[in-house]
């Protein structure tokens, strides 16, 4: 048995399970910025005895624990390099500390990363490999898996799509593909559009795309002009057999999203690597970081032989 732990900057999500794509038992809940990260440890730790016993299980199950964070981490020293939303992450040495609190071995990466390893083992990559996955939501972030292990570079990631460049027209600027595709960036170029509210949402955006509103189906549109051009530029490098796509932005839908950036990614692709790369949705939901949690702890901590 493992403990998957997902740590985002909204929420916080334990998982329990032997690492194969079934979970046991799930804790969710919402975290409080205000307390910064001290106050998610404390949760942490109030909630893990709270899933043992929903779970009815004994903590000496636990083989070890795999920890998803949301925000860039250091491989190395298995710490917390910085997040972006929460004060008292920076140079946290989380795994340690979260090994000796529990008395359990600990192993972390990025979210995204964690994520895509989620789907290779149990979700949408399941036998594809090398597997580019991407999540678009509030941010942009990525992870590459190659024969069902993270690819971590140098020690502190690998995988960023969401810090690519891209030219922007609108301002004759390069510009980080987050800053324009993410829900933020939508969100932004959505309100700079006359006659647009101050407050349009990305969801909204989506809806308005799915109802047949030209102003949303061009500007998500624009969207995967923006997403097509990362992607390709990371077909050229890595030539991946799948990518999948996750976050909310995704879920806009098939002819909102997955169609046209299919069809702008096959006119732009490097000609001998077209038609290599699928690009399919993520399967495993809300629950996708808590997977890949897991299976990170059962890859890190194999079980135990029994005597």
């Amino acid at each position: 048995m493992y403990l998957g732990i997902e740590i985002g900057g909204t929420k916080l999500q334990l998982g329990l399970g032997s690492g194969n794509g079934h979970l046991s038992g799930l804790w969710r809940g919402q975290v409080d910025v205000a307390k910064g990260g001290e106050g998610i440890r404390q949760q942490i730790l109030t909630a893990v005895p709270e899933l043992i016993a929903q779970a009815q299980i004994q903590r000496s199950e636990i083989r070890a624990v795999g920890i998803g964070f949301g925000g860039p981490v250091d491989d190395a020293t298995q710490s917390v390099i910085e997040s972006h939303q929460i004060h008292g992450w920076t140079g946290f040495p989380l795994a340690r500390w979260l090994g000796e609190s529990l008395e359990l071995p600990a192993v972390m990466g990025n979210d995204a990363d964690v994520a895509g390893l989620g789907e290779a083992c149990f979700g949408a990559g399941r036998g594809k490999s090398p597997l580019f996955y991407v999540t678009i939501g509030s941010g942009i972030g990525g992870g590459l898996i190659l024969d069902g292990t993270i690819l971590r570079g140098t020690g502190r990631g690998a995988a960023e799509i969401g810090h690519l460049r891209i030219f922007d027209p609108t301002c004759g600027e390069y510009r980080t593909l987050e800053s324009l595709a993410s829900g933020w960036g939508i969100e932004s170029r959505a309100r700079r559009l006359p006659g647009q509210p101050a407050t349009r949402t990305a969801l909204e955006v989506g809806q308005a795309a799915n109802a047949g509103e030209a102003w949303a189906i061009e500007l998500m549109h624009t969207t995967c002009d923006y997403l097509a051009e990362a992607i390709c530029q990371c077909i050229a490098l890595v030539c991946p057999r799948r990518i999948v796509i996750g976050g909310g932005v995704s879920l806009m839908g098939e002819s909102v999203f997955f169609q046209p950036l299919r069809e702008r990614v096959t006119s732009r692709v490097f000609k001998p690597f077209a038609g290599l790369t699928d690009i399919v949705p993520a399967e495993l939901g809300e629950t996708v970081v808590v997977h890949g949690a897991l299976a990170l702890a059962s890859q890190s901590y194999p079980p135990l032989s029994a005597s």
